[in-house]
């Protein structure tokens, strides 16, 4: 049986204007995939990257993008026991569940991570052909993250599902949570689960998207003693401060960041920070991210730097100072089990989702993304 769905396909870079809404048909499913009627869906930098890019790994066209979806499932494949239809659910990244990562609980290190979630690699990963040209050989791609969410009706990988029966009760629910599936549960499970902050800490958050935000809020709930936010907006800013943070720093005037570790190290008394996490990707403020970090300090990577970017390290010097650079995807967390518990901290006015979450109609993709991009929305959500 075949679905007819709307979907936002990418036929090309977003900046080039190859991104349009259409009608299509999806494939039969699968054994070991769901249906999932799309209550809604975050819009991410990622959705951008993978589909701003004129070649390289992980680009196809065309191809249906989007990986923070939320929904209710209308039909499961044989092999299915997640969930059932009628089951409101969260997706997120899909791990293979067999690798040493995956078996010890880090499935966002998985050893298959980027061929799963990234690339097109068979004919299981292909969707459909357009609804208005059935007749032509067209086919288009999803399973973007296992769920290619920026769709009315989607295929989805078992393994990207969090089933949220009895935490959640309405679709408008269901679409506040749609981004904690990436963006969210990176920030703050970066925070608590990989850097394991708590009240003796220092932490310094580099860059105040929906990522970098989700990480003040992070550093709130464990009591962290210092939280630093650090942005060129005023208006991030001073959101962050309603959010945690204890001291904001505006680097827009700087004219070099050394002035930032300088404003760092007087926020500390002189010692620096013990965690910093880069949610920018911005090569020139990581370096600086690891000069204002503390001896013994911890630098959290999460923002995508460009796929030929190097960074430069004193080994002597950082070996002194005992310092840690760690890289971490999707805040090391497990979906299954920490996406319930951000549900229940939302619900108990402990995570203040509703503060970084703006709603669209799916109709108006283009302004969520222009919004996202200009700044003026920290996380766009589109409605379906």
């Amino acid at each position: 049986m075949t679905s007819p769905t709307r979907a936002i396909v990418a036929y090309g870079p977003y900046q080039d204007g190859g991104w349009k809404m259409q009608d299509i048909t999806l494939r039969p499913l699968g054994d070991n995939e769901l249906l999932v009627d799309m209550v809604a869906s975050g819009i991410c930098h990622t959705d951008l990257h993978f589909a701003g890019m004129d070649s390289g790994y992980g680009v196809c066209y065309p191809r249906i993008m989007g990986h923070e979806g939320s929904g209710y499932v209308r039909e499961v494949g044989s092999k299915v026991t997640s969930a059932k239809p009628g089951d409101p659910v969260l997706l997120s990244f899909s791990p293979c569940k067999a690798c040493e990562q995956c078996r010890t609980d880090h499935p966002g290190h998985c050893v298959d991570f980027n061929p799963i979630n990234f690339e097109v690699r068979t004919d299981d990963y292909l969707v459909a052909r357009e609804a208005s040209s059935p007749s032509t050989d067209l086919t288009i791609h999803g399973k973007f993250f296992g769920q290619s969410s920026l769709a009315s009706l989607s295929i989805v990988n078992e393994a990207s599902v969090v089933n949220v029966s009895g935490l959640v009760q309405s679709r408008e629910e269901l679409a506040l949570y749609s981004p904690l599936g990436c963006g969210i549960q990176t920030g703050s499970g970066a925070i608590i689960q990989a850097a394991k902050a708590d009240k003796s800490d220092r932490v310094a958050i580099l860059g105040l998207g929906g990522v970098g935000l989700s990480a003040i809020m992070g550093a709130k709930l464990q009591g962290c003693s210092t939280i630093i936010g650090v942005d060129r907006f005023d208006s991030r800013l001073e959101l962050a401060k309603e959010l945690g943070a204890t001291h904001v720093i505006n680097t827009a005037n700087m004219t070099s960041l050394d002035q930032l570790t300088s404003e760092v190290r007087k926020v500390t008394n002189g010692l620096g920070t013990t965690i910093t996490l880069d949610s920018t990707g911005v090569p020139a403020m990581i370096r600086e991210g690891l000069n204002l970090t503390g001896f013994k300090g911890k630098l959290i990577q999460v923002g995508v730097a460009p796929a030929t970017a190097t960074l430069e390290i004193p080994i002597f010097e950082f070996m002194v100072a005992g310092k840690q650079y760690m890289g971490v995807v999707q805040g090391d967390v497990q979906p299954q089990t920490y996406i319930p518990q951000l549900i229940r901290w939302v619900q108990e006015g402990k995570f203040s989702l509703d503060r970084i979450v703006k709603m669209y109609p799916a109709a108006d993709f283009e302004l969520a993304m222009k919004d996202m991009q200009s700044g003026a929305t920290v996380k766009p959500v589109i409605v379906w």
